[in-house]
């Protein structure tokens, strides 16, 4: 399976993708991450120390260009791929490491080979945490074309919905089976129902809602992975989230949620122009 998670900056992608990842491996499935943030951070989400994730090698760039036919997955694995404690292999995708250095339209380029090659003969989980916005799913084709599934991260604001909305609308125009977005941060009960209202006004359906919990910033700021002990209610609903990734979900909850949407606008403009 090749799950890609999305959102604006600042919504928790890689929080979410960390744990992701590492709930995988609790199921002893083979996981790949690829973290194709300009500005990396998901190894030390997944246990490695700072001087080991800045200096991790970066996959190159041509394997969109004639240099790519050798590095088949096997070889890129073992030559660029990072092992992490969590059991986890990593690849960078870029990294921006001094001005002026160009585009990143390339690498986007490469990862889309990757995830368009024989990856599933390594990996039985490979995870994208892709970079804020929504270029990604324009560029070389779009860089999460060959994706199974595209989680977009929210949180609980109208702004972070509608660039959700968005964002649904491109990966379906891709051809992505199963999009569904993942609301974070929630202050239970009143960001659940602002979830639930303004995701369903937007066409946004909903594969889970995970809770704020302090922990997650407790360790941001040690700059290390959430322990076992820590953030239970979160763990526990990103769990439930890939409940729904694994399960025959056909999107119908995200259909007739789109259908009240549309049902609600009908009554406004009738009730407009009744008066």
């Amino acid at each position: 399976m090749k799950l890609g998670i999305v959102g604006k900056g600042g919504v928790g992608k890689t929080t979410i993708s960390s744990l992701v990842a590492r709930h995988y491996r609790t199921l002893g499935r083979r996981v790949l991450a690829i973290d194709t943030d300009s500005n990396p951070n998901l190894a030390m989400s997944l246990g490695l120390d700072e001087q080991t994730a800045d200096s991790a090698p970066v996959i190159p760039r041509n394997l969109v260009t004639g240099g790519g036919a050798d590095w088949t997955p096997p070889l890129l694995l073992e030559t660029f791929g990072l092992e992490t404690p969590e059991g986890v292999t990593l690849l960078h995708a870029m990294r921006i490491d001094q001005a002026g250095a160009g585009c990143t339209c390339s690498s986007h380029g490469a990862v889309r080979s990757i995830l368009g090659s024989a990856i599933d003969e390594l990996a039985d989980v490979t995870l994208v945490d892709m970079e804020a916005g929504l270029e990604h799913l324009s560029r070389a084709g779009g860089t999460l074309a060959y994706a199974d599934v595209l989680l977009v991260i929210m949180e609980p604001t109208r702004k972070s919905i509608l660039t959700a909305s968005r964002t649904v609308s491109l990966a379906r125009e891709l051809g992505i089976p199963r999009v569904a977005g993942v609301g974070n941060k929630a202050k239970l009960p009143a960001d659940q129902a602002f979830y639930e209202e303004v995701a369903a006004e937007f066409g946004v359906p909903l594969a889970g809602i995970v809770p704020f919990h302090p922990d997650v910033g407790t360790a941001d700021r040690r700059g290390t992975p959430l322990t076992a002990e820590e953030a239970g209610p979160v763990r526990a609903a990103v769990a439930a989230v890939l409940a729904w990734v694994e399960g025959a979900h056909d999107e119908r909850a995200g259909l007739e949620a789109e259908r009240a949407r549309i049902d609600r606008r009908i009554a406004e403009l009738e009730a407009q122009a009744g008066g």
